[in-house]
């Protein structure tokens, strides 16, 4: 067990995450995955999470661990073609994971998504948490256009609820 990651979770206030992710910026998240998912036929999910409760944290829960336990609980694997992405941020340890569904299997290698993670993280070590996000999404979402374009003869429902979570 790592006792500086317990205090700094044990430490860290609720209103840093509401501070961090207003209202307003949670809107704006919405509405860049809302833009990213009409040039492509997959899912984007954003969730953030202030810090862990205590039961995971003594029991060591990686932000990874976290992220795929949420890939499942928000549904993102539930898509018709499998193509589904979360993208979660662990703020007291600015972690970022990215959860991709199996369809992006042998299309889009680990490397490709920890770039875009470190790339998301060098932004919130400034404190720029809403352009890192959006910056996320905007790689993310070429990706994706990338391996699932938008196919004019298919319908592109939206499968899962765009507008992001504070867990």
């Amino acid at each position: 067990m790592n006792i500086k990651r317990v205090f700094r979770h044990l430490a860290f206030p609720y209103w840093r995450l509401r501070r961090a992710f207003s209202s307003a910026t949670m809107d704006r998240i919405e509405a860049a995955v809302m833009v990213s998912e009409q040039a492509h036929h997959a899912e984007i999910r954003f969730a953030v999470e202030g810090a862990l409760d205590l039961s995971p944290l003594f029991r060591g829960v990686s932000a990874r661990q976290r992220a795929l336990a949420l890939f499942g609980e928000l549904g993102v694997w539930d898509t018709e073609a499998n193509n589904g992405v979360l993208i979660y941020l662990l703020l007291a340890d600015r972690d970022v994971e990215i959860v991709a569904d199996r369809g992006f299997n042998g299309l889009v290698g680990s490397v490709h998504w920890e770039s875009i993670c470190r790339e998301m993280e060098a932004m919130f070590a400034q404190d720029k948490f809403e352009a890192g996000v959006l910056l996320g999404i905007e790689r993310i979402g070429s990706v994706l256009h990338q391996h699932f374009p938008l196919r004019r003869d298919a319908d592109n429902a939206n499968e899962l609820p765009d507008r992001p979570v504070r867990v």
